[in-house]
């Protein structure tokens, strides 16, 4: 009769973390910033069809960062369960934090009861209405949920990142003073200069779908506009 290989419960955990947080880390980051409007996503990508960065419902949008086909199964998930949850119910129904939990729930039970862990990190955000604030909510690879304030960044350079934003962060920025913000951040924490960008907007301007993206002409724009 083999005896089964036995792995320490607590040892188990922290090889799936690590694993995980390896896989995140060679992806690129997405940063998350309030301005005077709504909110900019922001992310260093070079390609121009696979999207980091996308609308989920009214004014939600979704960022993930690690392996593609991962986050890529967690957006079209959680469209689906913001389009039957408006359509049962009310579309004000549908909200950042009730997509974020449930992302938070997925994961949780992926991590404990699979053997591989999802290596991801998803950034969920929702631009208020109605004087109601802004929401940023970021989920790990093990299911934590965190609530996020002004700004917030996922992936292995989220640290470096948030660092570089919160030395230069004022409330009320415009969009142009947001982006050149992010892409000085994203160049502190890069320590080289990023190969593309992948950028969008939520702003209630937009009408009741609050989601847009930036072309590559407004980016540079407000770069151009520095100093």
């Amino acid at each position: 009769m083999t005896i089964p290989f036995y792995v320490a419960p607590e040892q188990l955990v922290r090889d799936k973390a690590e694993f995980a947080r390896k896989g995140i880390a060679r992806g690129r980051s997405i940063l998350a910033i309030e301005y005077d409007r709504g909110v900019l996503l922001i992310a260093e990508n070079p390609s121009s069809a696979l999207h980091k960065i996308s609308e989920m419902y009214d004014r939600i949008a979704f960022a993930g960062v690690g392996k593609y086909n991962e986050f890529e199964t967690l957006r079209k998930a959680g469209i689906r369960q913001a389009d039957l949850m408006g359509y049962l119910y009310s579309r004000s129904d549908v909200t950042a934090q009730g997509i974020a939990t449930a992302f938070s729930q997925t994961l949780g039970s992926i991590f404990s009861h699979e053997m591989k862990p999802y290596e991801v990190e998803v950034l969920i955000c929702e631009v208020g209405a109605d004087d109601e604030p802004n929401r940023l909510f970021k989920v790990s690879y093990d299911g934590t949920l965190f609530d996020e304030r002004r700004f917030c960044a996922i992936g292995g350079k989220a640290d470096a990142l948030s660092d570089a934003v919160r030395e230069g962060f004022r409330e009320g920025m415009d969009l142009a003073s947001a982006i050149r913000l992010a892409v000085r951040a994203f160049r502190t924490a890069e320590e080289r200069e990023p190969e593309g960008w992948e950028a969008a907007v939520l702003d209630l301007q937009n009408g009741r779908r609050a989601f847009r993206r930036l072309d590559p002409d407004e980016i540079a724009t407000a770069l151009s506009e520095e100093g």
